[in-house]
Parts: C-alpha cells; sequence; structure tokens
C-alpha cells in the first residue's frame, strides 16, 4: 500500500535537515510512495535543486521583529497555508521545531490526525519563548525520530522519549570521479593550486568557524599558498555578530585573499567543489550526525572533524583525523599533517567502506515501518 506523506521543513535552502527531507522523499518515491515535502519559501524561488517528487513552496513573508517574532510567524505561516491546503496525507512528518509546533497546532485543531517528528539536535536558547517552541517540538509529536545514538541519549534522559533511531545515507552524486567541470569551477571561484581546505556549513558558532580561521592562519605561517574555502551559510538565525567577530580577524590576520566564501553553491556544483579540495575540515561543536562528512568521504577527500559524538559514532582514528575542537594548535597540527600523501591516503582507503552502510533507501525502509507502526 502506497502512502501520501507530507514532509515538512523550515527552509528551502540547502542545510542538513533539508538535505536530509529531500532525500528522504526521493527514497519514498523511489519505493513507490508520494511525498511532498513543503518548506517555507521567503525569496519566492523554490528549492534549490529540481526534485523527482512534488514539492510545494509555504509563502514566507519578511519579519524585522527579532528571532522570537520570526519564529512566532513562521509557525503561524506554516498553519494557515495547511488551514487552507485542500489534500490531505495519510502521515505528517515535521523536521524541526518550528514546523512542528506548526503540526501541532494543526492537531489540536483537529486538521491532522497524527504527526511525526525527527529531532536533529536539540539548541541550547536563551530566549524562553524559543526554548518552550522545542520543549513543545519534542513532548506533542505522537513519534519521535532522530539520526544519532547521542541524541537518542539526550532525548531518553532528558525528556523522558524512546526515540526511534533512523539513519541519514549519501548521494551517489558526490565522487571523486573527475567530469571535466573542475576547472571552470575553479576559475569562478576563484581557487588556485592550494592546498585547498574546504568545509562546508557558512559561518556560525555551532559549526567552530572562528576557531578553525585561527588554526588556518597557522597553517599559512607554513603553507603561504593554502586557501580556506567556506562553502553554505543559509540559515534561520542571525549570527551577524560572530561573523563580523570573523572578517575581523581576517583582515587582522591579512588572510582575505586565502578565504574563498561562495556562499551557498548551487547544488549542481557542490560535488564538483568537494573535488577540488585537498582536505575536508569540519571541527564543529554541535551536529545532528553531519551530512557533510558523508559527502567528502564519498568524494574521496581525508577529513579532520571534532573527536565527540556523533562524528566518533561512525568514525574511528583510522577513517578520520579526530581533533579537540577547543584546540586551535591542534586543529592546526591536523591540517598540516594531512597534506601528508601516506596518511590521507590511509584515512581515505579506511573510510571509504563508511559509505556502504549509509544509503537512503535504507533510512526510507525505516521510516516506513515506523509510519506504518503509526497507523495502526
Amino acid at each position: 500500500m502506497s502512502l501520501s506523506i507530507a514532509l515538512l521543513t523550515y527552509s528551502t535552502k540547502p542545510r542538513g535537515s533539508v538535505i536530509h527531507t529531500l532525500e528522504l522523499a526521493a527514497a519514498l518515491a523511489d519505493l513507490g510512495h508520494h511525498p511532498c515535502v513543503f518548506a517555507l519559501d521567503k525569496d519566492n524561488q523554490g528549492f534549490h535543486r529540481p526534485t523527482p517528487f512534488n514539492t510545494c513552496p509555504v509563502p514566507a513573508a519578511p519579519c524585522d521583529k527579532g528571532i522570537d517574532q520570526l519564529i512566532q510567524q513562521r509557525i503561524q505561516e506554516f498553519v494557515t497555508f495547511f488551514q487552507h491546503h485542500p489534500e490531505q496525507y495519510d502521515i505528517y512528518h515535521a523536521q524541526d521545531c518550528l514546523s512542528a509546533n506548526a503540526l501541532a497546532i494543526l492537531k489540536q485543531q483537529g486538521h491532522i490526525p497524527h504527526f511525526v517528528r525527527t529531532v536533529h539536535h536539540i539548541e541550547e536558547f536563551k530566549s524562553p519563548y524559543l526554548q518552550d517552541c522545542q520543549e513543545k517540538s519534542i513532548h506533542q509529536p505522537d513519534r519521535c525520530l532522530c539520526v544519532s545514538d547521542v541524541w537518542q541519549q539526550a532525548l531518553e534522559k532528558n525528556y523522558d522519549i524512546q526515540a526511534h533511531r533512523v539513519i541519514n545515507g549519501v548521494s551517489g552524486r558526490f565522487s571523486a570521479q573527475l567530469d571535466g567541470s573542475e576547472a571552470g569551477l575553479a576559475e569562478a571561484y576563484g581557487i588556485q593550486n592550494g592546498p585547498i581546505y574546504l568545509t562546508v556549513g557558512g559561518i556560525e558558532p555551532r559549526k567552530n568557524s572562528i576557531n578553525l580561521l585561527n588554526a588556518f592562519y597557522l597553517v599559512k605561517q607554513q603553507q603561504p599558498q593554502a586557501q580556506l574555502v567556506i562553502a553554505g551559510g543559509a540559515t534561520l538565525f542571525d549570527y551577524q555578530a560572530y561573523r563580523q567577530e570573523f572578517m575581523a580577524l581576517v583582515e587582522a590576520y591579512d588572510l582575505a585573499d586565502s578565504l574563498v566564501l561562495p556562499g551557498v553553491v548551487p547544488d549542481v556544483d557542490l560535488p564538483t567543489l568537494y573535488r577540488l579540495a585537498d582536505v575536508f575540515v569540519f571541527p564543529s561543536v554541535q551536529e545532528g550526525w553531519g551530512l557533510v562528512v558523508l559527502e567528502a568521504i564519498a568524494s574521496g577527500l581525508p577529513v579532520l572533524t571534532s573527536n565527540q559524538a556523533p562524528f566518533t559514532e561512525f568514525l574511528s582514528e583510522q577513517q578520520a583525523m579526530l581533533i579537540a575542537p577547543e584546540r586551535v594548535a591542534e586543529i592546526a597540527t591536523a591540517m598540516v599533517t594531512l597534506l601528508n600523501p601516506d596518511v590521507a591516503q590511509s584515512l581515505i582507503q579506511h573510510s571509504r567502506p563508511i559509505i556502504d552502510q549509509y544509503s537512503w533507501q535504507r533510512s526510507a525502509q525505516m521510516h516506513l515501518a515506523l509510519y506504518a507502526d503509526l497507523r495502526r
């Protein structure tokens, strides 16, 4: 029996949970089901990539009143949209706190029978309103899912919730195989001979961007031609103060010519961007899983990441350079060490089998089993 599945995500721009939503929808469609992805669309441009399944942009108006009012408005925009959306679905599945709050309101109003929420990670909000939104988004779904052991344990310990564990996957379009697009993209972005360090996720506290920049400054003392590419950056929150601190350091270190900030990279270009890099650096201090790490491994890159969960759930010291994210000198030393071909190739060889363990088809099958349980 095929299911109609409404998947909700907070943005049409590429972030981890958004990519998870799109890849899951594609795998569900491949298995004969009928997903439709609903996403807040603040620039009226739709998703950043074409999709082989239905999508439905949810209009999101500008808001300049502050983060609490923004989140309140975004929740209401979802609610209002579904109140007037004629089609009903077998499953309603929120991929974030914001859309989960909207589905909770719709359930209370009798518009939907039940809903699922995937908890990718849990934030520590200073705002009482945002913290309350997060609490509701975790307690009110009929089923909570998560993508890593660390968050499954956190949900049990802090919320007394037995969350169902599902997995992420990695798309087959990420590969080390050159396709001829590399030289053109390098020229377009100003990427030179290198060595090239790449990270994906933008400049924000959770990505540990300032410590990475401090480490890169140390690397430059030994590798004057090195470049650091920081791709991505679409986010719901305003990290302007952190970005200003970051850019002030860029100026103080005289690193402007060594830093490449392409912003949100077109989806078609992202696999090529990975192939242009020599090392993938991701000293993040908080992730739901770290999809970009899987993408980098699939692209044939040696990986540097934080020696903490969730990364240590699927990576060993033989598969990645695991560092303490708060130790700038340690990050810098690892970045230089990964330029050693023997070290890099050993990590690449040992990490490659990880890719076979994570497929979106398997993830979709796990979701379908949970959906069936919910409908009993």
